[in-house]
């Protein structure tokens, strides 16, 4: 494979998701989640090369992902089958104070991810590498391919998109953390939430927050405020971008579209406030529509949205 023949490779655990509709207990949604799939898939749909690297489940479910990577333009070649796991399912649900996820994933075939598992070729062919603190998460040989696939990405010269993704269900804070700030100096772009940079920092302000991220050797950090925007910041710059108010109707998944959106304009060319500004909107226009990934917009779609919305 040529140097650089892919923009975007992400590496993580996909899920198969069923989402609970607004106004019954009963009825679900079928569609596709796992944060790193539905940021390949987002790259995907704005029109950049993209691939992912994972394991599946030699199952329904894994042929479905199968199927959906092949509409949506991402190269699975980076993915493996494993006969003896199966692929993970989470679900969604929706209260005032806003959506749940429960999960069926323990022992899943990402999880029994290992580094002499990697496709490397890959990881070095392509200008961005993808990882989350969820891909850390899963299982200890997960987290050990995914430094196994930064180290060969730094190597050569990919640059490396991190969202810790904190999800303290698969893991304690404490080792959380310890993960993470030993991620964030290997990173080019760091890409926390509001709520988990405050768990793993301990500071609540956003302007302490990101201090402590640069601190912690991030060069670049996007830190995602949910409806109330997203701060920008790296050692010469820190501005603050407002949300857009939408008609929400789910908001799962809408950080992976902000990471995608933001990682596709960075390779474009773009300042890290102008990706920030497209990414904005990107995810704002996720919302409008149920599950992680059928509602992920285009191109033109974000473009359009752009034109029409003050600066």
């Amino acid at each position: 494979m040529e140097r650089a023949s892919v923009d975007l490779v992400a590496l993580g655990e996909p899920m198969v998701e069923f989402n609970q509709t607004r106004g019954s207990r009963n009825q679900y949604l079928q569609g596709f989640g796992g944060d790193t799939s539905n940021c390949v898939i987002a790259v995907a749909r704005l029109g950049w090369r993209t691939a992912y690297i994972t394991r599946l489940g030699s199952d329904a479910f894994g042929r479905m992902f199968l199927d959906l990577w092949q509409r949506e333009g991402v190269d699975s070649q980076g993915v493996g089958i494993d006969a003896d796991a199966r692929t993970g399912v989470y679900f969604v649900t929706h209260a005032a104070a806003g959506h749940e996820f429960s999960y069926l994933r323990a022992g899943s075939a990402a999880s029994r991810m290992r580094p002499a598992d990697l496709p490397l070729d890959l990881v070095r062919a392509s200008k961005v590498l993808h990882v989350s603190g969820i891909s850390q998460a899963i299982s200890g040989c997960a987290c050990d391919t995914a430094f196994a696939a930064i180290e060969a990405a730094r190597e050569a010269g990919t640059k490396i998109s991190y969202d810790p993704n904190l999800r303290l269900k698969l893991w304690t804070l404490a080792r959380a953390r310890a993960v993470i700030v030993g991620t964030i100096p290997l990173c080019d772009w760091f890409l926390p939430s509001l709520e988990e940079a405050q768990q793993l920092s301990g500071v609540h302000e956003p302007q302490a927050i990101l201090d402590w991220c640069h601190a912690r050797g991030a060069p670049v950090v996007a830190l995602k405020m949910g409806a109330e925007g997203v701060w920008v910041s790296t050692a010469t710059m820190r501005q603050h971008l407002p949300g857009h108010r939408m008609a929400c109707m789910d908001t799962t998944g809408a950080g992976d579209c902000f990471d995608g959106a933001f990682t596709a304009r960075l390779i474009a060319g773009d300042t890290p406030l102008a990706a920030a500004r497209y990414a904005n909107a990107a995810a704002a226009l996720k919302t409008l529509g149920y599950g992680a990934v059928a509602p992920l917009p285009r191109d033109h779609e974000v473009k359009a949205f752009l034109a029409r919305t003050p600066a």
